[in-house]
C-alpha cells in the first residue's frame, strides 16, 4: 500500500510545484542585443526574483512596436517595454482592435534617443532625401518611430530593414546611406563606431512638427568617443519608454499575478534598488509617477500610487507633530539637515511606539 502511495504523492507534489512556479511567473518582452530593452528586462529579473514566490522571465522580442502586438495577442506574455507614442500610432492604424482598453501601461522607465549614423559625406538631415536608410528591425519601435519622425520632417527615403551590425556593412559598400537606432545611450551597437572608418553621428533637429510628441536630448563625447570629437556635442531628440500590460479584469488570475509584480517592482524602485550598479544608467530616469496622456494606468499601478502618496502625506503630518513636542514650531525653519535626520528617526520610533499602543 505504501509502495503504491509514493508515486502518487510524488506527483501531487510536482503539480503543487508546477502550479506554483507558474503562478508566480510573469514574462516581460523586450528587445535584442543592439538596443537597452534587453539590458533592462534582465535588470527586472535581477532585481525582483525571489525563488518561487516571484520570478521575471526576460524575452526577447522584435523591439517596441511588435511587443504592444505580442501584450495585446500573445499568449503567456505578461509585461512589455515599447515607445510611449508607439501606442497613439497603433491606435489610430486600427489594426489592434480597442487597443486603448486592452493596453494599459504601468510606469514611464527612461528616455531613448535617436542615434541617426551616417556616411561621412553626408553632414545634414536633409541630404538623405531619397536615399536608402536602415529603419531597424521590421516590427521595432525604431521602425515605427523613424517613419513617423521623417513624415513629420518631410523626408521620403527609401526604407530598409536590417540588423544593425549588418547596416553597418551595407554602408561601407555604399549601399545604404544612414542607419537609425532609436534606443537608450550609450547603445552597444555604436560603441565600436569611428569617424576614422567613415561614419558620423548625425544632428537631429528639434523640429516643431516632432515637439508634441518626442523631446530635446542630445549625445556627449564620453559617450561616442569614437564619433564625437572630445568637448563637442550631437543634438538629438529621444522618445519616452514605457512598461505595458494587457489590461486584465481585476478578478482574473493574470491581474493579480500583475499586482503582485507591481507591489514588489514600485517598493524596489523608491528604495533605489535599480539605481545602484551594475543596473542600467538608464534606470535613474525612472518616473514612476509621470502620466502617459490619452492612455489608462494599470489599476493596480494607480492604487499603489494613491496609498503611497496618502501615507506620505499623513507621515508629514505626524513629523509635524511630533517636532512640535520637542521644539517651538519656529525653530523648525533653522534646522540643520544633519538634525532634522536624526529627529526624523526618532520620529520612526516615536510613531511605531503610537502604532503599538493603539
Amino acid at each position: 500500500m505504501i509502495a503504491t502511495l509514493a508515486p502518487a504523492l510524488a506527483q501531487q507534489q510536482q503539480v503543487r510545484t508546477a502550479d506554483r512556479i507558474n503562478a508566480n511567473t510573469l514574462t516581460v518582452i523586450s528587445g535584442n542585443v543592439n538596443g537597452t530593452y534587453l539590458s533592462i528586462a534582465y535588470d527586472l529579473s535581477a532585481v525582483l526574483d525571489d525563488g518561487d514566490n516571484l520570478r521575471i522571465l526576460p524575452v526577447i522580442g522584435k523591439g517596441g512596436g511588435q511587443n504592444v502586438v505580442d501584450v495585446r495577442y500573445l499568449k503567456g506574455i505578461d509585461l512589455g517595454i515599447t515607445q510611449a507614442p508607439l501606442l497613439e500610432q497603433l491606435r489610430r492604424a486600427g489594426g489592434l482592435g480597442d487597443i486603448h482598453e486592452k493596453i494599459a501601461y504601468i510606469a514611464k522607465l527612461f528616455n531613448e534617443e535617436m542615434h541617426l549614423v551616417v556616411r561621412s559625406d553626408i553632414t545634414s538631415i536633409e541630404q538623405l532625401q531619397g536615399k536608402k536608410v536602415n529603419f531597424s528591425d521590421v516590427g521595432s519601435g525604431t521602425q515605427l518611430s523613424t517613419r513617423n519622425i521623417f513624415a513629420l520632417l518631410g523626408l521620403k527615403v527609401e526604407e530598409v530593414n536590417l540588423g544593425q551590425a549588418d547596416a553597418f556593412e551595407a554602408m561601407k559598400r555604399g549601399e545604404v546611406a544612414a542607419t537609425v537606432l532609436i534606443a537608450g545611450k550609450p547603445a552597444g551597437a555604436m560603441a565600436k563606431l569611428k569617424l576614422t572608418d567613415g561614419f558620423r553621428l548625425l544632428p537631429v533637429p528639434y523640429a516643431k512638427a516632432l515637439q508634441q510628441s518626442y523631446l530635446p536630448s542630445e549625445f556627449a563625447a564620453e559617450e561616442y568617443p569614437g564619433l564625437i570629437e572630445p568637448g563637442q556635442k550631437v543634438p538629438s531628440i529621444a522618445v519616452s519608454a514605457i512598461l505595458v500590460a494587457y489590461n486584465w479584469p481585476k478578478d482574473t488570475d493574470r491581474y493579480q499575478r500583475i499586482a503582485k509584480f507591481i507591489n514588489a517592482f514600485f517598493p524596489r524602485v523608491q528604495a533605489g534598488d535599480f539605481s545602484k550598479a551594475p543596473r542600467h544608467p538608464k534606470w535613474r530616469e525612472i518616473n514612476l509617477t509621470a502620466v502617459v496622456p490619452g492612455w489608462n494606468r494599470f489599476p493596480a499601478a494607480e492604487d499603489w500610487l494613491q496609498r503611497t502618496r496618502a501615507q506620505a502625506s499623513s507621515g508629514r503630518e505626524n513629523f509635524q507633530k511630533f517636532l512640535e513636542t520637542r521644539q517651538k514650531p519656529s525653530d523648525a525653519t533653522a534646522m540643520s539637515a544633519a538634525e532634522r535626520t536624526r529627529l526624523f528617526e526618532e520620529f520612526e520610533k516615536w510613531n511605531q511606539l503610537r502604532a503599538t499602543n493603539r
